[in-house]
């Protein structure tokens, strides 16, 4: 984060209005931009939801646990959190 002076880049006026709320403390502007989700921008969240249907798919077609857990290198508990969450 970096900091910058209020009044090398706000207008007077507005710094003054400012300045009525808060005076010579750290104000934190946070960004107008919407908060991505989880995933989305590294494409992470896609890769695990393909995973995720996949097993799902295999243990309703048959596949054990055992075979699903050495396959995909998850322990049994995620799996059943996978299949059935």
């Amino acid at each position: 984060m970096k900091y910058i002076n209020a009044a090398e880049i706000l207008p007077e006026k507005l710094l003054k209005e400012i300045q009525t709320y808060i005076n010579g403390c750290v104000l934190y502007i946070p960004k107008t931009s919407a908060k991505e989700e989880w995933g989305s921008v590294s494409g992470s969240r896609k890769f695990y939801q393909k995973r995720n249907k996949e097993i799902q798919f295999l243990f309703k077609n048959g596949y054990s646990m055992e075979a699903l857990s050495k396959q995909y290198g998850l322990a049994q508990s995620t799996l059943k959190k996978i299949i059935y969450g």
